[in-house]
């Protein structure tokens, strides 16, 4: 009767007619699982937690999945009570732990899983990872019956599908926190420092976080690096008695790494003081930020919301500010293009 009187307009009638959806699937899924796969990003444990708390919610037993496709394999399934994940939104890494898994990459790995969730139960799975944890995921529902939703944690903000991935926000965080303090240190002795952050494939995080701390350069995996153009750019600068260098550099950068770049500097200007950081995995830890606490916590009910409405082989995306469900073929496979705008600041303001 209370969503009867609900019906006044299109919205509410629409309002109503999901409601009573949610309500018909969630008699029928009554047990759902939870993992976290690949590399660790913060907010994951903020995720788990909406995941959890919003599956009890609508009347569902939440079982949590330690150590990824492994412990799906080996059996590692313990429930999650809400007062577990109490207070965990804070945290970085993840309660469940993570791993990347070989065996579930072969027929024998994924028929052990498959029979390790139907032994326990388990109607449906949430997926916090990446790319390899949804590939994995969509030949895994291939073969079987149990839908599986994912939620796209990287701090790479790689995936096709979504504005922002967990992770993503506090990883450039960290970068340009760590960045700040290198700066100091370059203008006080005059150096130039090649700074190599995180990014195989994508170099978002090199970009954004080179535009915050107001790198001379910044070097990425997506487009073609001519140290010509770099030394060009340096010479430009030693003349104009700039004091002071930073040149980011994502990992994946084709020109070779910090260390190569440096390398390259050194030969044809040996009277620059250079200096190589590769900060590493600290852009992996750390207390998650107020924007990636609450991305989290919406993919994560956005997951649960997903399941109850009978969805599956999708990542649960925010674009625009809107929920989205993106299918993981498509989110897996088709790649999110760098900002070519955001490039020509780089080159306007260096």
């Amino acid at each position: 009767m209370h969503w009867f009187k609900l019906v006044f307009t299109d919205n509410f009638t629409r309002t109503f007619k999901l409601a009573s959806s949610i309500d018909k699937m969630s008699s029928k899924i009554q047990k759902i699982a939870v993992f976290t796969s690949g590399g660790d990003a913060p907010g994951m444990n903020a995720c788990i937690r909406a995941v959890t708390r919003g599956g009890i919610h609508h009347g569902l037993e939440v079982v949590g999945i330690h150590n990824g496709y492994n412990g799906m394999i080996d059996g590692e399934y313990a429930v999650l009570q809400s007062y577990q994940v109490g207070n965990i939104i804070r945290r970085g890494g993840t309660i469940l732990k993570t791993a990347r898994s070989e065996r579930f990459r072969t027929k024998k790995g994924m028929a052990k899983a498959h029979a390790a969730l139907k032994k326990h139960g388990i109607e449906a799975v949430v997926a916090i990872g990446g790319d390899g944890t949804f590939s994995g995921a969509n030949e895994f529902t291939d073969k079987y019956e149990i839908p599986f939703i994912g939620i796209p944690a990287t701090i790479d903000n790689d995936m096709f599908g979504t504005d922002n991935t967990i992770g993503y926000d506090t990883a450039l965080n960290t970068v340009v926190e760590a960045v700040d303090k290198i700066r100091d240190t370059a203008d006080a002795h005059n150096r130039l420092f090649i700074v190599e952050v995180m990014g195989k494939d994508a170099g978002f995080i090199a970009l954004r976080s080179g535009i915050a701390v107001g790198a001379e350069a910044v070097l990425v995996p997506e487009t073609d690096t001519h140290v010509d153009s770099l030394l060009a750019l340096l010479a430009k600068g030693w003349k104009s008695k700039r004091t002071g260098w930073v040149v980011m550099v994502a990992e994946g950068d084709d020109a070779g790494g910090a260390f190569k770049i440096a390398e390259q500097v050194k030969e044809k200007f040996g009277h620059f003081d250079i200096r190589v950081s590769v900060l590493g995995h600290q852009q992996r830890g750390g207390a998650p930020t107020c924007m990636d606490r609450v991305l989290a916590t919406r993919l994560g009910v956005g997951a649960i919301e997903g399941i109850l409405e009978g969805r599956s082989k999708v990542m649960v995306g925010i674009v625009n500010n809107e929920i989205l469900y993106t299918d993981f073929s498509k989110a897996t496979k088709h790649h999110k293009e760098i900002n070519k705008h955001l490039l020509e600041l780089t080159r306007i303001l260096s």
